[in-house]
């Protein structure tokens, strides 16, 4: 065993999970996983207070309880001296953002705010943002000003959030100094240095390298108030990856059993944290961070515009490569609700999903249950089942489900395709990728591609701990992280001839079902999302 570790601190969805890793080998030497308390805000917040239709909230106090927890335990598991731990790396879930006061201290947790749903944080699945994200879109048509994030403005991003406090609570606007990426806040309160990564601005918020953000004509013509949004309320100072953001406060040195002044890397988005971490630091290997929602990760030499693509920025997952990012909004959250929703467990829908053929069921889905990322990026759309009859079975409806996902995939292969954009391998991580089969072996026969695995089930967290080397100095950038550290398995999952035979026809039919109901067709899903909250009387 070496004498030079890092710790990973991976802030997912859920929870928080707590790697410490050999920085000679990248072996998982101790993890933990620290629930956050609050989970999901989604329905209503502590004191009652009830939420509207796509709110998606959590509690950053949630955050701090991973540290306080989490990293002792690594400790005590390993055994592991903490004047052997050369760094740390911190990635989380984008866009999740929340305000602040200058001093860092959560507005939520203040008394006279604590009632107000949007002094909270924004989780990145938060939705409630749309029509806010369309008054960006509109006020950006014709201007090419979006071309490099996919032609639209997400409502999971940071500025269609900021402008829904400003429109909906102008009191919570005025008091927030900074509305910063809870990765960004969590690495503030690890140095007491404020700042924020150029991987999640430039993916997140509209950010681009040499141009800054977008111009206070622009803001002004979204809205007249949001004109000095970057001035007063982002935080100026950038971080590339890889960077020392600072060192270990003394305070949290003390809380977590570290050494004050360890080096802590700028933030990471968990998706981009997780390419390295695969091996993948070249071009042409779509990474696929299948978990909760699915993250298309994609490195090229060169930048092209690619429809739905939700940023395609210099150096923003390898240095000297362009990345591309691309997603689906959920895939792991429509298995589990269907899970919650039929009453049977995984195991059970998967054998009988397993003995299908494809197409045997007469089923076809649309996987918009959280709206599509990519390529419409839309949160108003929502999912779709066709060829339902009396004898179908929760196992059909699951393998459809399953096959919608893959479908999905696919069309963001076939957009990044269409462009030039080269794909000649797929690589994927993620609890999904290391524990369904059954969904890997439908996404390889339906993108006729070799899947291949990393050997890290936890490839964020190792992904983390790479670049608080790479900050402490023990590696020169994360190319050379990866070649110590990172490495794929043996087991990958070929496609099957006859199987994809089949899903060309199944495709071909979601196709249509995709630019129906997608390009403006039919917007019934719009309209029964209106009728329903004129119902229930929510906004």
């Amino acid at each position: 065993m070496s004498s030079r570790f890092s710790i990973g601190l991976d802030f997912g969805t859920e929870s928080g999970r707590v790697m410490l890793v050999d920085l000679d080998g990248g072996a998982e030497m101790a993890w933990t996983v620290v629930p956050y308390r609050s989970g999901v805000i989604d329905g209503q917040l502590p004191d009652g207070t009830t939420l509207g239709r796509d709110w998606a909230l959590q509690d950053p106090m949630d955050y701090l309880a991973v540290l306080r927890d989490g990293i002792p335990k690594v400790l005590r598991d390993s055994g592991v001296p903490p004047s052997e731990i050369v760094g740390i790396g911190v990635d989380f879930t984008a866009c999740t953002v929340l305000p602040v006061l200058r001093g860092g201290t959560p507005l939520c947790t203040l008394p006279l705010l604590s009632g107000n749903p949007h002094a909270w944080v924004k989780l990145w699945k938060h939705h409630a943002a749309q029509p806010q994200a369309d008054a960006i879109n509109q006020a950006a048509a014709g201007s090419g000003l979006l071309r490099a994030f996919g032609g639209k403005v997400s409502s999971e991003w940071l500025f269609p959030k900021l402008l829904q406090i400003l429109q909906e609570a102008p009191e919570v606007y005025a008091a927030c100094d900074r509305f910063l990426e809870a990765g960004d806040w969590l690495v503030w309160q690890l140095t007491g240095e404020e700042g924020r990564s150029e991987c999640a601005a430039g993916y997140k918020s509209m950010w681009i390298k040499g141009a800054g953000f977008p111009s206070r004509d622009f803001l002004r013509a979204v809205d007249p108030r949001l004109e000095n949004a970057v001035e007063e309320k982002l935080s100026s100072k950038l971080l590339p990856l890889g960077a020392k953001a600072g060192g270990l406060t003394a305070a949290m040195a003390a809380a977590t059993g570290l050494l004050p002044g360890t080096p802590v890397a700028a933030a990471n988005v968990d998706a981009h944290a997780g390419v390295p971490a695969c091996g993948v630091v070249e071009p042409a290997r779509l990474v696929m961070i299948m978990g909760t929602s699915l993250c298309h990760m994609l490195l090229a030499r060169e930048r092209r515009f690619v429809e739905g693509v939700a940023g395609v920025i210099e150096d923003g997952i390898v240095p000297g490569l362009w990345g591309y990012e691309a997603g689906q909004a959920a895939v792991g959250d429509i298995y589990g609700w269907f899970f919650r929703t039929v009453e049977r467990s995984p195991e059970s829908l998967a054998e009988g999903a397993m003995r299908l053929k494809p197409g045997e069921s007469g089923l076809i889905a649309l996987d918009w249950w959280n709206g599509n990322r990519s390529v419409l990026t839309d949160a108003g759309l929502t999912g779709v089942l066709i060829g339902a009859t009396l004898a179908t079975r929760p196992d059909e409806i699951y393998r459809a489900l399953v096959e919608a996902t893959a479908f999905g995939t696919r069309t963001v292969i076939e957009a990044f395709e269409k462009e030039g954009v080269p794909i000649h391998e797929l690589v994927a991580c993620g609890g999904l990728a290391q524990k369904s089969p059954l969904v890997m072996q439908i996404f390889a026969d339906v993108t006729n591609r070799e899947i291949r695995l990393p050997r890290t089930l936890q490839g964020s967290g190792l992904g983390a701990a790479m670049h608080g080397a790479v900050a402490a100095g023990a590696y020169r950038d994360i190319a050379e992280a990866a070649a110590h550290m990172a490495s794929l398995q043996e087991l990958s999952y070929r496609p099957d001839a006859a199987a994809h035979a089949v899903y060309r026809k199944l495709y071909a039919e979601y196709a249509q079902l995709h630019d129906y109901f997608g390009r403006g067709g039919n917007d019934v899903m719009k309209r029964l999302k209106t009728l329903q909250a004129s119902v229930r009387g929510i906004n």
